[in-house]
Parts: C-alpha cells; sequence; structure tokens
C-alpha cells in the first residue's frame, strides 16, 4: 500500500501528515548490520531483530551471506549485500565478480558504490558501463540492484547525472549513501550529512518513476522515516529499526491505514548511521 499524502504538493504538507500502516513502515527498512567493528554474535542479534520485526531486508557484509542465508530462512526477510562497500574503488571487473558471487550465494538485493572519483571526474561513460554490467549480472541471477552516490562527495549536477544514468539503465533503486563516506573538513575532522531533504528532492524528480529512492544515512527516527516517505522514498537504511518501530507502536499506527503527524527533518542536516 501506498502512503497517502493529503495536500502534498512538490514533496511537502501544511499539516505534516501521512497515512500508513505497521507492516508498511517495516518493509521500509533496509536494518543496517555493516559497521565495521560487528562480531558474529553482533551480527545475530541484529538478524533477531530483523526477523522479529519484519522489516524489507538485513543489510550484510558478503562473507555474512551464508550465516545471514541460515538464519533468516522462511521469514520473508531479505538478504541484501553489500559490494565494493564503503569507497566503491575496486576494478569494475573484481565488483562484477563480487555481485555475481553475492547474487549466487543468496543476495536478493545488492547495494554497490559507484565509482565516485570518476563520477567527480566526469568519466561517465566509465560509470555508465560499470553500473550496466553490475545490474546486468545481479538481475541475470535473479536479485535486483541499489545504486549508491555517497552524496556527501558530490554537487547537484553529479547527483542529476548518475539519476539519469540509473534511469537509462532501469536499475531498481538509487540510493543517498553508504553510511560511512565522511568528508575531511578544513579542521583536519571528518563529518558527515548522509540522506538529506534537498538530495532527496533532487533524486526524486531527476529519476523516472519505476527507479526507488532509498535514503541511507540520518534517518533515526519514525518522524525522520515519515517526512521521506512523504517525499517519495520506499526504502532506508537505518540501524534504529526499533526505536522507529516501537514509536510507530507507541504513536498508535497497527495494521489498519493510519493517519498520523510528522515533524518534518530541519533543512538539510543528516548524519551517519
Amino acid at each position: 500500500m501506498a502512503p497517502s499524502n493529503e495536500g502534498l504538493t512538490n514533496g511537502s504538507s501544511p499539516n505534516h501528515t501521512i497515512t500508513v500502516t505497521l507492516s508498511q513502515l517495516a518493509q521500509m527498512i533496509d536494518h543496517s548490520l555493516l559497521h565495521p567493528t560487528m562480531t558474529d554474535d553482533d551480527i545475530l542479534s541484529g538478524l533477531k531483530i530483523a526477523k522479529q520485526y519484519g522489516v524489507a531486508t538485513a543489510c550484510v557484509k558478503p562473507y555474512l551471506i551464508p550465516l545471514a542465508k541460515k538464519e533468516l530462512e522462511d521469514t520473508g526477510v531479505r538478504i541484501c549485500p553489500v559490494i565494493g562497500f564503503p569507497h566503491g574503488n575496486s576494478t569494475t571487473e573484481v565488483k562484477v565478480s563480487e555481485a555475481e558471487a553475492a547474487a549466487k550465494a543468496g543476495g536478493q538485493e545488492i547495494d554497490m558504490v559507484i565509482n565516485i572519483g570518476k563520477a567527480l571526474g566526469n568519466e561517465w561513460e566509465y560509470v555508465t558501463e560499470e553500473i550496466r554490467q553490475i545490474n546486468e549480472v545481479v538481475v541475470r541471477h535473479g536479485a535486483i540492484l541499489k545504486v549508491i552516490f555517497e552524496n556527501d562527495y558530490l554537487e547537484e549536477k553529479h547527483i542529476i547525472r548518475l539519476c539519469q544514468i540509473c534511469s537509462d539503465l532501469d536499475v531498481a533503486f538509487i540510493k543517498t549513501s553508504t553510511g560511512y563516506g565522511f568528508v575531511k573538513q578544513p579542521n583536519g575532522l571528518y563529518t558527515y550529512k548522509g540522506a538529506t531533504v534537498p538530495h532527496l528532492k533532487l533524486m526524486r524528480k531527476h529519476s523516472k518513476p519505476s527507479v526507488q529512492i532509498k535514503a541511507a544515512g540520518g534517518v533515526r527516527s519514525l518522524d525522520d522515516l515519515l517526512h521521506v516517505m512523504s517525499l517519495g522514498v520506499t526504502r532506508i537504511g537505518a540501524t534504529a529499526t526499533v526505536t522507529i518501530l516501537e514509536d510507530a507502536k507507541k504513536r498508535g499506527i497497527t495494521e489498519q491505514p493510519t493517519t498520523v503527524q510528522f515533524v518534518p527533518i530541519n533543512g538539510s542536516e543528516g548524519g551517519g548511521y
């Protein structure tokens, strides 16, 4: 069921309301289990959460596919491995091989990171061909592809071009961020915004309707989730799954369509997972 956004005009609502169900919210979430310090025990705990709340996918590192496949069997929670993660710097051949191996091993949704340097260098033929090859091999093995842009590193013109490329290639999803794309500031510290409202609006505007949008990084509350849904986002990457869905229950969202108000995300704020 698509969310009802009564009164929405160009991605905003004067009343900030949306109509959803609890299952619909759960199916918006890729439960992220990607932090490099996570042990197998941490992963098992995370997979238990994914099963308990009936999320769309558990997002895992490729070596964890067999464990996830065993734990999620017959649950309806799909397995979403990441490739070229988080910096996208492997060769095209390696990324294609990694994607194919992930799909063969049981990955049903594959999240890949583009070659960011090539995009910044306007080497669009390289970027297009890499995405094309990975998408073809993933689809051939019965999976779908999500293409991660890592918007923090990009200008609007790059994001728009990537949206056009992914639309031409008929990829299933485009995604804002890895959650780990920290940008070095003049003072030497690293900061990260992740999914921002302006970028989400830009991605929706410049992608054809069949290409879905995944917001990752900074969507950490129920209000955040409801807001990005109102912008046309159909999936988020999150570690705050329990917080989001328990808050939904507290606010009276059930399996019946429920109209709720939300507090919009403040401007361009965002942040890592």
